[in-house]
Order: C-alpha cells, then structure tokens, then sequence
C-alpha cells in the first residue's frame, strides 16, 4: 500500500538467478552455458548493484526445498531454454519471490500461457517470457542482455524491440543521453507496456518517458495507462507500422479512409502523449519535453544572425502549423537601439551578420520576457570575426532567466564543438539545423496542445435535448434479427433522428406513380435513390439520381435506377425507390461525419470534407469518443475543410455551433450503441442557417456488445450515473457526485481547512496543503482505474463589496484504486472538520462501495491509523473486518467483502 506493485521487480534489494551453472567467480563452477545466461551472468558481475545477488544451478542443487528457501528474494532472473525456465519459474514461486524475469527471445504462445499460469499460481509478478530485461541504472542494477549499462539520467526507455533497445543504447552512450530505466519487451509478456508504464508513471526518478511500440492488445488497459503516465511526465511514442492502403472491401466511406495509424494518432492525441516519425524525432522530442518549461501556445520567437537561416526556420514554422512570435512594439522599440544598425525585427529578430555576444544576450532577454512569444529558438551561423563560443555563453548567461522553452541551433561542425559544449552544460536543448530546431518545439506544443485534450471528460449524453435510445436500440435489434448488418437509407435516418440530427425528409416508394405522387408533395427538385439492404454504394450500381425537376423526369428515373440495379446487382433484395428533398441550400459546404470501429481500439469519430470526392479530397480528422464541444470543436479545426467553414467566396460563415451539435449527437450514439460499427453522414450540407444530413449509411454488429456499460469504449466517459442529491443531517442538502479536473482548487480548499489531526488521520502527515503533483492526480483520475466521489454543497457568502454570492464547496471525498490483481481495491475517506458527525463519512463509503462492486470488484481494503478511533468506529459499522496490519502496528487493515 506505500509501495508500488512492481517494486520488488525493478527495485529489488535480493536477487536470486537461474541461469545454468553461474559465474565460475561465484560457484567455482564452469560459466553458464546458454548465450542469455553467459551475457546475464556477466552484466550482473559488472553492474555496481549493492543488493544480494545469489545464483542457483537447479540441475545441480542438492538438498531439499527447505534449503533453497533460505534462498528467499526479491526478484527471481531466469535466462534457461523453456523446459529449465518453467522449472526455475516454480522454484521462485515457492520460495517466495514477489517478481520474476524470464530472458528470452523465441517462446511461442503456448510456453508463454505455462508460464504465466505458474506465475499467477504464486502471485508473482512477471517480466516475461521473450523480453531481453531491463536496466535500472541508479540502483546500478543490469539485469538486461543486450547491451552494457546505460548512462544514468531522468529519461525512461520502454522498448518492443530488443534489437531497438540494443541500438539505442549504443547511440545514447555516445551522445550524452542517461537513463532511469531501461527496458525490453516482447510478444506474450505477462506484464505489458501498460504496467511498465503505470510504474514510471510514479518512479521519482524518471522524469519523461520514450516509448517504442509495435503494437498493443488490450486499449483500455494502454490508454489508462498512458493518460495516467502522460499526466505526470512527459510521454513521446515512436510506433512502427504505417498505414496500410486499401487493404479491405468496406461498406462505407469511413472504413476506407480511417487507417488503424491515423487511429493511433487519436488515441495518442487524447492520452496526452506525443507522436514521433523517426527515431532522431523521439530523442529530440524528449530531450525538449524533459525540460521543465512547458508552452501555452505554438508561437515560436526567431532570434538569428542571418536572414537565410531565420527564414529557412520561419518557413518550417510555417509548414508544421505553428505561428511565427513577433515582438511587442514595446520590445522592439527598446530592443532596436542596442542593436547593429542592419538588424531587423519586424518579423523574426535578425541581429544581422555584424551580431555579437552582447546583441544576442539583449535579444534573448527580451524575448524571454515578451509575453507574445510562446518559446524562442536562438539560431547562429558562424561567420568570419564572431566568436561562436561567447555568443553560446551569452546565452548560456540567460539561463536563470527561462521561464519558456529555449531551444538552440548552432549551425556547423568544426567550428561550433566548443559552442555545443557550453550549451550543453547549461542543458538548453541544442540541434544542428533550423528545421530539426523547429519540429523540437513543433512537439513541446503538440504535448501541450494534447495535454488539454487529456483534461476532457466528457459524459456520454450532453445536456441537449434526450435522445430516444431504446428506440434506437430496437430499431438495431430489428436489423440484427433479419441476419443484416447494414441499415438501409430509411433505417439509417431514423436512427439519426432518434438522436436528433436533422435529416432530409425521405419517403420510400413503390412504383413510378407513387414516386411522382410524393415528389409532387416534397415539392421539387427531389433525388431518387435506391433502398436495399444489400448495396452499400448506391452511386456504384446506377442507383442515384439528383435535381429532379419535374414529375415526368421523376417517373423516367425510376424506371431507370431500376433498370441500372437489376442489370448490375441481380442478386439484391430491392425494398423500392426512396423520394427525397434535395437540400436547399445554395452556398452550403458538404461536411462528412463518419464512424468507424478499429480494433484494439474500437470506435473512432472522424470529420472532414464530403461527397462524392471524398476519398480522392483525403481530408480526415479523428478523435475518439466521448465528446464534449470543446473536443468536436478541436476535432473540427483540425480538418481542412474548417478553412472553407468561415465567410468564403462570397457566402456566409456556416453555424459551426450546428455542426459540433452533430458531432456530439454522434458521439452519444457511439457511447449508448455499441452495435454501431461503421457509420457514413454524408453529406452533411451546413450552412449559416444549420445542417441537414442527406444521406447516412450505418453498419451494425453484435461484436462489441457487453454486460458492462461502455465496455467498447476505449475511454470510459465521465461516469454520471452516480451522481445523487442527499438530504443532509441537521438541515440543508448535498450532491455526490465524481471527481472531475476543475475540482482541483475545492480540493486544495478543503485540505487547507483540515485540522492539523484530520490532515495526519488522512496523508499520515503535517502537510498543510496538497502538492501540484498530488492535486493534480486526485482530480484528473482514470475511472476505469479507480474513482473518486466529492460531497459538494452551495454556500452563500458575502464578498468584498458586501454583494452576496453562492458557490460550490467539497466537504467530503471517498475514493478507490483498483489493485494489481484487478480484484479488490484500496479506498480512503476525508469529510471537512465542520461538517463530521453528520452522516457524510457514512454515505460516502457506502458510494463508492456500491462503485467498487458495480465495477466488478471482490472486496475492498483501506489502512487506518490505530488511533483513530472514529474512522475505525465507522469501518464496523459498515460491516468491515479491523484487524492489525503486519506491515506496521500503527495502522489497522480493514477490508469487507463486496
């Protein structure tokens, strides 16, 4: 409960190894014989670990297992061929290892399941198999074969590749790059990425994490993992694999344009992590990221001595959508005086190739306090009578200044190495060219830009108008039950309807006349389009036809779409001919919203532009759900079309609020159908008035349906359905409710006004107020991980001016985190000194009881100081088991059974 999971794993203080024979050194016998144990045995002999490190032969052991006990250890390494591994692997278990890893490199699945279920058998932790270990250099612990201990740093490497993780760790060696951790995963490892990433999350020493992925199996467990990791230190993802193109017939248009990469991306986007393309890419991204200067916006301040270097950056910043800082005018005026007569600063600041040591110190200072530059690149090209070195020092000097990313590009080889060596003393992240400079910040203001999304917790239903939802749901049960999985055009409309998305009034039709009869009462021009539940493209069989103008041209085109179909799709079950309204907007821009379902993480919203061009036009933006506005309106901005969204050529700017109506209204169909595979609506006709969905096409599947609520979400929305109004004891009322981001400064507020006794019961500690770090992980929490419930009430309280005003207050919170073995969790509680005694402690536990046991969790455990005797007071009352705590008699454990 004070420690991590994974402690006895990467901070091990015993080791015992299985590895063949052991190092002669210390067995007096021969070295090990297979390649892992020989370069493990070695790597160990030369790492500074000042643990126990006992090695064990299990061919030649003799004696009981009574005698292997005193062998009992943290840790458990095993580098022997699967047969050896699995009998090592049961002697670690029973003499009590807490964690264990297995090197190695070609397992199959098989071995892989025989040693999980020895592992999970004795509730050990374990790395592996086809892992190639780990490296933690500040414990001085190598515990990895493939490459000799790293540097030690603030930086953490987690590697799906072995051949990668080795290459990295030959390139940091020469370039100055350290490392907390270090380690090297594979395919059917029982500990994955995420729970690597759950402990660095919390490691003090590491500081940013770089991330090489292949690929992941279980998002929800990935995305939790990450957002959590991503909220406390800077995450960047190097992933192999890019798109494929065209690899799948689809039923519509967003199952062909949204690629499982451009998904990764999304999901990347919402954890908060950054993307990278390359491998020079993730180190210089978190070279930046691990600074602790962090952007509020993407405007990048120039300070060169050269206007060809300067512009070659300002066209890069130009190229990544970031935006060139200028200085104030009051800079500038200031600034311009102390400059060389040739400078200019009306765009980017050009000291001019006359610049100097003090002209770039000035340049610097000003830059760094102007508040309309979001970070500065400081770039010099060495040139004949400048000293390079002392225009690094001048900069080097402003380091105590930095309150916003500096970045810095020497530009040159021979006669900058002195220069690089300044800066990188003073640690300002340093790069050989203006477009590697730029594309550094490029990322810091992606991180940025991502950790705002990462803020968003969104409830599945917005506060619109309520949508039909078991309507929608028998509706697809209908469709299901036909054996069909794509909704015809009617269909697909009424399920938007439902929800509350405008659509074009659409009847279906029989007959020429009966065709004829309603486009005279839909008023004309009318489309005609096929409706069967066997074309997915209508456009592709001859099956659409637009602006129809009069009754005659109705009844031709009938017979012709009929014709068109029986002659290109015999086989198709026709249902008839629907008769619809052709939108009547003239200077409308035809959108998309499309959903798609991409395994492993499931549904995923895109925008972009629509019609018949859509693949060719290429244009997407994506994110998963759940939406709020502020996410519909980003996802909105990142698509090309959002330019043509303002006034454009003549006609109005479109409702843009209409348009994010929609997206939400998409995503509350994604979050309450999870039958919804694959969905088109297109077009999406929007305009200054609103927007009307002229055509949608839907597939559904019975896939993804679970007992669980939003089980096929890889993002579990903001959990709503336990909000609730209580009387409260003693008069006046109180709302539970879960915790969300903007409670942060209540929390603060209540931990303030603790008692010295409340604030020690509580944090078993005198602090008065919670840390940055610790506020911001009770209030930005994963749901799916753990929840936390707040007691909120509305004051009234007089201000300054003696008006009256009425705010929220938290006067209690109960909370719980699920443990490693993802069946019981840990709770704790805090109520407000003023408000004790009047039921709320109570309440609260009996909440996020009934949290824990909705989320399918078998009991629930807390540690409770032995004198505090009101809370123990309480947990027997609730029912808990009090009995004392072996790990410290100052506590008390109680636990109850869910």
């Amino acid at each position: 409960m004070d420690k991590h999971y994974l402690t006895p794993l990467f901070n091990p203080r015993s080791i015992v190894v299985f590895a063949g024979p052991g190092p002669a050194s210390a067995t007096g016998g021969e070295p090990a014989t297979t390649p892992d144990g020989e370069r493990l045995c070695a790597m160990l002999q030369a790492s500074p670990f000042d643990g126990h490190v006992q090695y064990l032969d299990i061919a030649h052991t003799a004696g009981s297992l009574a005698d292997l006990a005193r062998s009992r250890a943290d840790l458990a390494i095993i580098a022997l061929p699967f047969d050896e591994a699995l009998s090592a692997l049961e002697i670690a278990g029973r003499i009590e290892c807490q964690a264990a890893l297995v090197l190695s490199s070609d397992m199959d699945a098989t071995q892989a399941a025989q040693l999980r279920e020895v592992a999970l058998r004795h509730e050990m932790y374990l790395l592996g198999p086809n892992t190639r270990g780990f490296q933690r250099p500040q414990q001085g612990l190598n515990a990895c074969v493939v490459g000799d201990m790293a540097q030690s740093g603030p930086l953490a490497l987690v590697s799906q590749s072995g051949s990668l993780t080795s290459s990295i760790l030959d390139w940091s060696g020469n370039n100055g790059v350290g490392f907390s951790s270090v380690v090297s995963l594979g395919p059917h490892t029982l500990l994955d990425v995420a729970d690597v990433l759950d402990f660095l999350a919390s490691d003090r020493d590491t500081h940013s994490i770089v991330l090489y992925l292949e690929g992941i199996t279980n998002a929800r467990r990935f995305m939790s993992a990450l957002r959590a990791a991503a909220h406390a230190k800077p995450v960047v993802v190097l992933k192999a694999g890019r798109k494929e193109a065209g690899n799948r017939v689809a039923l519509t248009h967003s199952a062909t344009i949204v690629g499982s990469d451009d998904v990764f991306d999304a999901a990347l986007r919402r954890a908060g992590a950054v993307r990278v393309q390359s491998f020079v890419q993730l180190f210089s991204a978190a070279k930046c990221l691990a600074s602790r200067y962090r952007p509020t916006g993407k405007r990048l301040g120039l300070i060169s001595n050269g206007g060809g270097p300067g512009v070659l950056a300002a066209d890069w910043v130009s190229e990544l959508g970031l935006q060139l800082g200028v200085l104030s005018e009051s800079a500038q005026a200031e600034l311009l005086p102390q400059l060389p007569p040739k400078a200019d600063l009306s765009g980017l600041v050009d000291l001019s190739e006359d610049a100097q040591a003090e002209h770039y110190k000035l340049a610097l200072t000003q830059a760094l306090a102007d508040r309309q530059l979001d970070g500065v690149l400081v770039i010099c090209a060495p040139k004949p009578g400048q000293d390079a070195k002392a225009m690094a020092q001048a900069v080097a000097d402003c380091k105590p200044l930095v309150h916003k990313p500096l970045i810095v590009c020497w530009m040159g080889d021979a006669s900058v190495g002195e220069s690089r060596e300044v800066l990188a003393r003073a640690r300002i992240p340093s790069f050989r060219t203006p477009e590697a400079a730029v594309g550094a910040f490029g990322n810091i203001a992606s991180y940025y830009q991502n950790q705002l999304l990462l803020q968003q917790t969104p409830p599945p239903l917005t506060e619109m108008a309520k949508p039909d939802v078991e309507g929608a749901r028998l509706l697809i049960e209908g469709v299901l039950s036909e054996r069909r999985t794509l909704l015809t055009e009617m269909e697909s409309k009424a399920l938007l309807s439902a929800f509350h998305i405008p659509v074009t009034q659409t009847v279906l039709t029989r007959s020429p006349n009966e065709a004829m009869m309603m486009a005279t009462q839909l008023g004309f021009p009318v489309a005609l389009k096929v409706d069967s539940p066997d074309i997915a493209h209508k456009s592709d069989v001859g099956g659409v036809v637009l602006n129809l103008a009069s009754a005659t041209a109705v009844r031709d085109a009938y017979e012709a779409i009929m014709q068109a179909v029986q002659r290109n799709r015999p086989d198709a079950h026709l249902n008839g001919i629907t008769v619809q309204a052709m939108a009547r907007k003239r200077r409308g821009r035809e959108l998309y919203i499309g959903l798609v379902s991409e395994p492993p993480f499931g549904p995923v919203i895109a925008f972009g532009a629509g019609g018949v061009m859509i693949e060719l036009m290429d244009d997407r933006a994506m994110e998963l759900p759940p939406l709020n506005q502020y996410l519909a309106r980003r996802l909105i901005e990142r698509s090309r079309v959002s330019s043509t969204l303002g006034e454009w050529r003549g006609s109005e700017a479109v409702d843009q609020t209409a348009i994010e109506h929609v997206l939400l209204r998409v995503s509350e169909m994604v979050c309450e159908l999870p039958q919804l595979r694959e969905m088109d609506i297109n077009p999406l006709i929007a305009d200054e008035q609103g927007v009307v969905a002229v055509d949608a096409r839907i597939v559904v599947s019975n896939a993804a349906v679970s007992s669980r609520p939003y089980n096929h979400l890889a993002i579990l929305p903001y959990p709503a359905q336990f909000e609730q109004r209580l009387p409260l004891r003693g008069g006046g009322e109180y709302t539970i409710r879960p915790v969300h981001p903007d409670d942060a400064q209540m929390l603060q507020e209540l931990t303030r006004g603790l008692s010295s006794e409340s604030r020690y019961f509580r944090f078993a500690s005198a602090m008065s107020e919670l840390p940055p770090s610790m506020l911001s992980r009770f209030t930005l929490i994963d749901y799916d991980r753990e929840m936390a419930l707040v007691a909120v009430v509305r004051e009234r309280q007089a201000d300054d001016t003696g008006a009256i005003l009425e705010r929220e207050r938290i006067i209690g919170v109960s909370r719980y985190i699920t443990n490693p073995d993802r069946t019981s969790c840990e709770f704790s509680l805090l109520v407000a000194d003023d408000y004790a005694g009047r039921g709320l402690g109570s309440r609260l536990m009996l909440s996020i009881t009934d949290a824990a046991r909705e989320k399918g969790l078998a009991e629930i455990i807390g540690l409770v100081l032995t004198n505090n005797h009101t809370m123990l007071k309480l947990m027997r009352s609730l029912g808990f088991d009090v009995k004392p705590y072996p790990g410290d008699p100052d506590f008390r454990l109680v636990t109850k059974r869910l």
